[in-house]
């Protein structure tokens, strides 16, 4: 499945790059070359702002009604799903998911969630009310206006390459503006496909640019004056760097960032559900998401009953190429991230906590792989229970009482996601009361993943909002206009 992509996407054409750098995409399970994209220059990303800030002042996009949006996107929508197939593979092969996570979040919801936003949000969401009469010197009246905040680019992350585009991309259409989508070095395949979407669509152009680039054109995306809006998602540490680039223009920033995020369990909790929940976070993608929960916190009295039963559960994990069905856990992106995995395994020995299960390579050939890791002996203050992974390495710390529990899941630099378990579901709500995340799962949640809540975190863990309403929110401003209505 080469896919061999020699242009990039800009002003609604697809251009050949001036670039001689070419970057080699590996499907991380072999290690073989399954595509390459030209690395585009600053001048390129340059000319992909300058389609991008055209688009916004001069063309037709940003003065659509949402009617008018909606029924491109609605278009985009369905020459989506038609790929669907092609996109599931496509991402087994350039991210390493297995099949059964390709097909339902890497994409099938960010497929309903770019579909829900034309259909469902569009029309309904309030772009302009109306406000109470002002009296006084005569009577004033007026309303207040949502609309779009200007050109928006985009920067993903590899794990999830196809949601995170989308999840960023269907609200920065929505409200109106205009898009430079840069996706992750490793993972740049399925952003390409969004452009030949958008070509089948009709979407006027320059309203969706595609570009790479190294450090420089990155710099040039999150620096440029002519750019109104950046959203990012990636570790806290570029995150930071994302912020003080776009500071000086005042530029507005939607930072989703890193998270290790508490696992509760109370000591009446269904240890049979909790083990579930506690090795699926752990073996998810090999442990690559920012919201899963990797850091188990349960009571005293259970300790031990569930480090026996979450280990006895991984010695029956698959860990192999995802494209074989019978896989349940993949491999890392690239050997880089497998380093940085296995030196924070490394450290969290030498800091004093012990391997219960795992902490090698499984015995593949190929691949990046590590093994599903569960450390014991832990103690909050280490590194494996503050940094993250981003790998399949779960820690257990017990707890002695409910204050005690939130104490511990509140001592963190993050504060993306959160989750109790409890049999009294008023106990588990007036804990997650008190964990300051920004999304909190009792009793493992409800629904699946849904586009209709808003995602993001406190603390280190980002800025802003994503998914349905809210993520629309971030890419508008606020305008009132007033006027007498009667003078005095």
């Amino acid at each position: 499945m080469a896919q061999n992509i020699s242009k990039l996407y800009i002003d609604g054409r697809w251009v050949d790059s001036e670039s001689d750098v070419v970057l080699d995409v590996l499907n991380p399970a072999t290690e073989e070359v399954i595509g390459r994209v030209p690395q585009a220059t600053v001048g390129e990303v340059g000319r992909a702002i300058d389609a991008a800030r055209r688009a916004f002042d001069e063309g037709p996009w940003p003065t659509m009604s949402p009617r008018e949006r909606a029924q491109v996107m609605l278009r985009m929508a369905d020459a989506l799903d038609k790929r669907r197939a092609e996109l599931v593979e496509l991402n087994i092969a350039e991210s390493g998911s297995t099949r059964m996570l390709a097909e339902y979040l890497q994409v099938g919801i960010p497929l309903q969630h770019f579909r829900d936003m034309a259909d469902r949000i569009l029309p309904t969401f309030s772009f302009e009310r109306g406000v109470l009469p002002t009296i006084g010197d005569g009577i004033g009246q007026g309303i207040v206006v949502r609309e779009p905040a200007g050109v928006a680019v985009l920067i993903s992350a590899y794990n999830f390459p196809l949601f995170l585009n989308i999840m960023k991309l269907a609200p920065a259409l929505a409200a109106g503006c205009t898009v430079v989508l840069k996706p992750a070095p490793t993972t740049p395949l399925e952003a390409f496909v969004l452009g030949e979407i958008a070509d089948e669509a009709g979407l006027p152009a320059g309203v969706l640019n595609i570009v790479t680039g190294d450090i420089d054109a990155g710099r040039e995306l999150t620096t440029n004056p002519k750019v109104d809006l950046v959203s990012f998602t990636g570790s806290d540490t570029v995150g930071r760097l994302v912020y003080e680039q776009a500071a000086p223009s005042l530029k507005k920033v939607v930072l989703e960032l890193g998270g290790k995020s508490p696992n509760i369990i109370c000591e009446d909790a269904d240890l049979v559900a909790v083990t579930t929940s506690v090795i699926g976070n752990m073996i998810t993608h090999a442990g690559q998401g920012c919201a899963l929960f990797t850091r188990t916190l349960v009571h005293r009295s259970r300790y031990d009953e569930l480090v026996a039963a979450v280990s006895a559960g991984l010695s029956m994990v698959k860990v192999g190429d995802p494209a074989e069905p019978d896989t349940v856990m993949g491999p890392l992106i690239s050997e880089a991230q497998r380093s940085k995995v296995e030196a924070l395994i490394a450290t969290g020995v030498e800091q004093g906590a012990e391997i219960a299960f795992g902490g090698g390579r499984p015995a593949l050939e190929k691949g990046f792989f590590v093994e599903p890791t569960l450390f014991v002996d832990v103690d909050n203050s280490m590194d494996i229970a503050r940094k993250e992974f981003f790998g399949p390495v779960g820690v257990i710390i017990p707890f002695d009482d409910d204050d005690h529990a939130v104490r511990l899941a509140n001592d963190s630099e993050y504060g993306l996601g959160g989750s109790v378990y409890a049999s009294d579901p008023v106990r588990a709500l007036a804990i997650a009361r008190r964990i300051r995340t920004g999304f909190v799962s009792l009793n493992g949640g409800g629904g699946g993943v849904t586009p209709h809540i808003p995602f993001g975190g406190y603390k280190q863990s980002g800025l802003g909002r994503e998914w349905g309403e809210a993520g629309l929110e971030e890419y508008l401003q606020t305008k009132a206009i007033t006027w007498s209505a009667a003078r005095g």
